[in-house]
């Protein structure tokens, strides 16, 4: 079976001037599809940083990540944009939807980009804001949508490419323990329905143990 992303021996660094602070060091990891991973730890341990490595935003100081098998070092910038649009789906605890647009342009915005059919994009965009309950707020803008429904329209925006991993960063961070329960179960429904594998990076050890697995990054890897 591919691993649907692979990294090795990776490491990453920031530079000031002179001074170079290690944030990641030798770490290792690997996820299957329809896997779910969670990865805790504390604030400033480099959560947030791995994830922009495994989806390529940003470059490993040492090491490698493989994406469907496709090492990300050898590619150029437009090569790892194509197989971040065709593999990878984002989700972060700030929905960044676009205010001017309703849930359906939002959901709908990753297909138009990419060149689809209006009609078909926005067809595909209602079925799924209707497959998760929202198919009475399609017309409707973030600010008229209550926490929850908008990270579920983010959701499904991360979801609409069909892609073969899910990347999250704390994504209920933002909402109450309600919604907190809500968007996790879906989250974590879809990742079966659709085969697709989940990482999820989060503080709170609850959430982690409703994953297939979890790790804690401390010292720079992963134990």
């Amino acid at each position: 079976m591919n691993k649907i992303i692979k990294c090795q021996n990776l490491g990453y660094a920031y530079n000031d001037g002179e001074i170079k602070t290690p944030v990641l060091n030798a770490l290792n990891l690997e996820i299957n599809p329809a896997e779910s991973l969670a990865i805790i730890g504390q604030s400033g341990c480099g959560k947030s940083t791995l994830l922009n490595l495994l989806g390529g935003m940003d470059q490993p100081t040492t090491g490698k990540v493989m994406i469907n098998n496709a090492d990300l070092s050898q590619l150029s910038e437009e090569a790892i944009t194509n197989l971040r649009a065709q593999h990878l789906g984002f989700i972060y605890q700030f929905h960044h939807l676009l205010k001017d647009f309703s849930a359906l342009d939002n959901v709908a915005m990753p297909l138009l980009i990419r060149g689809d059919a209006t009609h078909l994009a926005l067809e595909k965009s209602s079925k799924l804001l209707s497959d998760i309950g929202l198919q009475n707020r399609l017309n409707h803008r973030p600010a008229e949508l209550s926490g929850g429904q908008r990270q579920r329209v983010a959701i499904a925006r991360a979801l609409i490419n069909n892609p073969s991993c899910l990347l999250a960063d704390e994504p209920t961070g933002n909402l109450d323990a309600k919604n907190t329960q809500e968007v996790l179960g879906l989250m974590m429904e879809l990742n079966q329905q659709q085969k697709s594998a989940l990482i999820l990076v989060t503080h709170d050890m609850n959430i982690a143990k409703k994953m297939d697995q979890f790790l804690t990054l401390e010292n720079g890897t992963l134990v």
